[in-house]
Formats: structure tokens, sequence, C-alpha cells
């Protein structure tokens, strides 16, 4: 069904809704190469994302050698060997799994943190977005644009960011860290218009904990106070959910 621009997609499992979301990424990846010479996409680093990634990496039919990979975020300060770093998740998942082109690292432990956003940015108007692959946050975040951050007419393409408790306590729910202490408190992050000049949006939301985020996406107001709300105004956006996540979205049409 729809709400707005937005095209929404119900599975009855997380599991079979990765494997469907590779499926069209893939397919997506496929008709943009018939007219470009290579392609280039932005991953999401979360527990929400494992059965697409998981999926994915399976696609042998993709020219993989034609993408530049990106990543959204990136704590400040967590040492370089935490398993929590989002560069070391997506490396292990898909970056060191397919052969990209080249894969463009965030890195979170610079000795400047705003030369480190300047760059990454610079990299991202060299290589303007087509895919973008994401997820959304209890709070309604996209990337880490925080409700109290979030600007849908942000001028910076990369930027750092204090995050909330409500997003930290959800690293903390999702088993990432063992206690809210542990979480960084800021994150370098690409800005929603950074996201929102992909050609194409794969938004990929299962669980339970993500229902009342989805409920404020769909049905409240397209507001910084959700940030994901935005989504409902790109035109070739999809959001992706399970049927707890879509658990409070009552009557679907």
């Amino acid at each position: 069904f729809k709400k707005d621009s937005l095209t929404i997609k119900v599975y009855n499992s997380r599991e079979e809704m990765g494997r469907n979301v590779a499926k069209e990424v893939a397919l997506k990846i496929k008709e943009l190469l018939l007219d470009k010479e290579e392609v280039n996409i932005v991953f999401g680093a979360a527990p929400s994302q494992n059965d697409f990634l998981y999926n994915l990496v399976k696609m042998k039919d993709v020219a993989w050698e034609r993408i530049n990979a990106f990543h959204l975020d990136e704590y400040v300060g967590l040492p370089d060997e935490a398993p929590q770093k989002f560069a070391k998740y997506l490396f292990d998942r898909i970056f060191s799994r397919v052969p990209f082109k080249a894969v463009y690292y965030l890195d979170g432990n610079a000795a400047s943190i705003e030369k480190e956003a300047e760059r990454y940015a610079s990299l991202l108007r060299k290589h303007t977005l087509d895919i973008a692959c994401v997820g959304i946050g209890e709070n309604g975040h996209i990337a880490f644009n925080e409700p109290h951050v979030a600007d849908f007419k942000d001028k910076e393409i990369v930027k750092t960011v204090n995050l909330d408790y409500k997003s930290r306590n959800q690293q903390v729910n999702d088993a990432c860290f063992s206690n809210i202490n542990d979480v960084p408190k800021s994150a370098l992050t690409m800005t929603i218009p950074a996201i929102l000049i992909s050609k194409a949006i794969f938004c990929i939301v299962p669980g339970k904990t993500k229902a009342e985020a989805v409920k404020q996406t769909l049905n409240g107001l397209i507001s910084e106070s959700c940030p994901a709300s935005i989504l409902r105004k790109h035109p070739k956006a999809i959001l992706y959910l399970d049927e707890d996540s879509a658990s409070l979205l009552g009557k679907r049409r």
C-alpha cells in the first residue's frame, strides 16, 4: 500500500522481508547499470539490516566491481577495535564479501572530526548516491539524524551530532552494548538531504521495537520530530516491514 509517495510492503517474517529486499535492490542495481558505468550505494549498519545483507551478498550476478559503497554514519571516539563500530559491521557482512570497485569508510577517530565530515562530504559530491539502504531508529531517526538535530533542509552533507537517550538505549536493546554508559554520545552522520538525493531508497525496518516509530512515520505529521516521515515525500522510496513492525498500523490500505 502507499502513504503519500511512499510505498509500503509488509512480509510475514523478517527472513522473508530480507530475501525480497535483496532481490529488489539487486534488480535496481542492474537497471541502473544499463545506463551508468558505475553505481553509488550507501548502507546502514544495524541488526535490522542483517537478513537483507545476508541475502544481498548471495547475488552473484550483480556487477559488484562497478559499485562504490558508502556507510551512513559512525560513532565518534569508539576504539578502532570495538566490535560495535559500524564500519566493522559492514566490513563483516558485505564490504569484505563482494568485490566492490571502492569502499569509502567514515572515520570516527579522525584527528579532526570536522575535517573528516568534509572529506566524506567531498566524496559524496563526487559520487552522487544512486541507492540508499537505510533503517529507522526507535525514535524515528534515519542514519543518526535524531529528532532534536534533524533538518529537512540541512545545508551540510555530513555532520557531527549528539545522540539522544532513546537512540543510545536502542543500542542496548539491540544487544550491541551491555549498558548505556558504554554507548558513545556523538556520531558522524549523513544528513537527511544527502540521503534523499538517492534515486531509490530501500528502508528496511523489522521488529516489534520499531512498531511505534513506523506508526509515527506513516501516520504522524511529516516533521523533524519523526525524521523518517520525510520518506513519504520521496518518489522512489519503499518501506519494508514485517508483521511485528507493522503491528500498530491497524487497517492497511
